[in-house]
């Protein structure tokens, strides 16, 4: 069983930044790929990007260019660096795990892991 606990959403003004972190807790080794998905209210899921063991990376093109997904494998972290925030991406966003291997951004939303989520909010 994978444990994902998420940290660093807030509020922030249009054109700032926020750095989220994902502490993962318990089987990590049988996950294969992490990633990050938001929900706005009243808004399907959408899979925000993805990342590999290897470091591969996957973006949404909502967010290519602007967020940056890494992760630190001593510390068991997963980190999302948003930059050009705005009001648009406002949501709920979840660190997400799988045992699975993905090529697309959008299958986070179908990750097999998932955390509790940290709002993020964006005023215009």
């Amino acid at each position: 069983q994978v444990q994902l606990v998420e940290s660093g959403g807030g509020s922030v003004q249009a054109g700032g930044s926020l750095r989220l972190s994902c502490a993962a807790f318990g089987y990590t080794y049988s996950t294969s790929a992490m990633g990050w998905f938001r929900q706005a209210p009243g808004k399907e899921r959408e899979g925000v990007a993805i990342i590999d063991v290897y470091g591969y990376t996957k973006y949404a093109d909502s967010v290519e260019g602007r967020f940056t997904i890494s992760q630190d494998n001593a510390k068991n972290t997963l980190y999302l660096q948003m930059n050009s925030l705005q009001p648009e991406d406002t949501a709920m966003y979840y660190c997400v795990a799988d045992p699975g291997a993905y090529q697309d951004a959008r299958e986070a939303a179908r990750f097999r892991y998932r955390g509790q989520g940290t709002q993020v909010t964006v005023s215009s």
